[in-house]
């Protein structure tokens, strides 16, 4: 019997655009960073990524989705945990350099969980 890998949920508000490159990935990775995007955010609450996705995607690109993925906890471990206002507003920050790491740690697949027009 094999040992279960520990994992802790993310959540990533996005837009079509970005949504369109995870797909073309087979939902299992997240796309290179832009140049002027250093960092990729992916946020530890529901709540927190609904309110971006619909209150800022939806204005900015006409929809916004909440993606749902699991990433390997101790690999995890590495980026403390950023609050980005209130205490529910939690993030963390993966420089760009390092997203093709962080998307070897992602168990499973990033499922849209939710999603605003």
């Amino acid at each position: 019997m094999t040992e279960q890998q520990a994992t802790t949920t993310l959540w990533r508000p996005t837009g079509p655009e970005e949504l369109d490159l995870v797909r073309a990935l087979d939902w299992r990775a997240w796309p290179p960073r832009l140049p002027e995007q250093p960092i990729f955010y992916p946020v530890l609450n529901e709540e927190y990524a609904v309110r971006i996705a619909r209150d800022w995607n939806v204005p900015h690109s006409g929809a916004g989705f909440v993606t749902r993925f699991e990433v390997d906890s101790a690999f995890l471990s590495r980026y403390p945990v950023r609050q980005a206002g209130g205490r529910t507003i939690l993030e963390l920050w993966i420089p760009a350099e390092e997203l093709e790491e962080f998307n070897a740690h992602i168990v499973g697949r990033i499922e849209v969980v939710h999603a605003f027009t």
